[in-house]
Formats: structure tokens, sequence, C-alpha cells
């Protein structure tokens, strides 16, 4: 599976955020996210959570009568496009099986509740497991690329989600947008962030091309290097 991190940075690293008041923002990110053409698009539970509308773990209770069997599940194969949500405690409450006009895959822990595989059931979304209690990425790689046969992933954060990416040598490409403003705010998350129990070591690049677009935007990408 080919991975492409790709993100939008302020000069000074911080990612897109709140008060940037930036109307040109989103359009450009998703205009360059889409000439990736990739087969799936993944972003972590706070992201997925303010595209699902829903409220924390907002789902019904007692619909699993039992325990539910900790095996992927995979209702639907031959989607054109997946939304990959890494999810590890199943929180993120889906009102249907579709986020974004692709197929919801939720990545989450064994220690999920059951009520929530049950809950997702329901309505049709797939889920894999990635650990016991955490999340194994290079795992869910494979199950993703075995199972549903996906070619390119593109993650699309937050800087949590896409450091973690980084930081397991799974990222292919590191695409980086870079913003004409400084944020300044240290409580902000960087592009791409890594707890320090977690760290491996840094990730070196190569630098594949620079583009300037519209409003003084410069589009960065990377491969990393053998």
């Amino acid at each position: 599976m080919h991975i492409v991190c790709h993100m939008m940075s302020s000069i000074d690293g911080r990612s897109l955020t709140d008060n940037w008041n930036l109307d040109f923002a989103s359009p450009i990110y998703e205009d360059t996210a889409a000439r990736f053409e990739a087969d799936a698009w993944a972003c972590g539970r706070v992201t997925m959570q303010e595209i699902s509308h829903g409220k924390d773990r907002d789902y019904p209770r007692g619909l699993a009568k039992g325990a539910v069997p900790r095996t992927d599940h995979f209702p639907k194969r031959d989607a054109s496009q997946y939304a990959i949500s890494i999810d590890p405690k199943g929180r993120v409450a889906w009102k249907s099986d579709t986020a974004l006009d692709s197929h919801i895959v939720e990545v989450l822990a064994e220690s999920v509740e059951d009520d929530y595989l049950a809950y997702l059931q329901s309505i049709g979304v797939s889920y894999v497991f990635g650990g016991k209690d955490d999340i194994e990425l290079k795992r869910v790689v494979d199950t993703l690329e075995r199972e549903l046969k996906i070619g390119k992933l593109i993650v699309e954060g937050g800087g949590h989600v896409s450091g973690a990416f980084v930081n397991a040598q799974l990222a292919d490409e590191v695409s980086v947008l870079v913003i004409p403003l400084v944020d300044g705010r240290e409580a902000h998350t960087s592009s791409f962030e890594v707890a320090m129990d977690k760290w491996q070591k840094p990730t070196y690049l190569k630098l594949e091309s620079i583009e300037k677009l519209e409003h003084d935007v410069v589009w960065l990408r990377y491969t990393r290097k053998a």
C-alpha cells in the first residue's frame, strides 16, 4: 500500500485550527488531496466526530445480547472509496455507513464495548481491530490492503494520526501545504505530533516538488528516504 500524509500547516508548523479565518484553506486542501486519487482516506477520532455531527459515544445501548467476537467485519468490500476512522475506544457515533461519499471502516482496539460493535453492525459500518488496547498501524494497513484491496491511502489528520503514521515509518510521502501565517500558540498541535513515550526516531525525507498555489500557499511534497 502507498501511504501519503497530507497536511496543512502554518509557517511555524501548526496544523489547521480555529481562528485562522481563511476561506480558501479548505478548498485548496481538498483540491490537492483529490490529485492523489487515493482509494481511501484516514482521519483521527476528533476529525471524524466533526464529520459525523454526532455526540461522543451517542449510540444505543443494549444491542449486544452477549460478547461480540473480536474479528474484523466487512459488510462492504466493493466501495469506490473508504473512510478510515482511527477510533480505538469506539467513540464516533456514525448515523450511517457512509462519510463524505466513502464507506466507513472503524479502526478499533479489542477493548471497545460490545454495544458499539453491535451498533456498527446494525448500520453496516465495517471495522478492523488494531490491537488489544491500542492501535498497531502496520497491522491495520496490512489488513486493509489484504481485505479491501486498498492500494493508496491518504492520511488527512489530525497531527497525532499523521505523526503516528510517520513515526511508524509507514508514510511513503509527506505532503504539506504551507499557509502564509504564523500561529504561535504553544498549546495547538503541530502538523506531525508524537507522544514522547511512543517516539521512535526521525523520519528523513527527500524533496520531490515545490509548487506555489493561489493565496501564497506553497505545496511541498516529499518522499521517504530508503
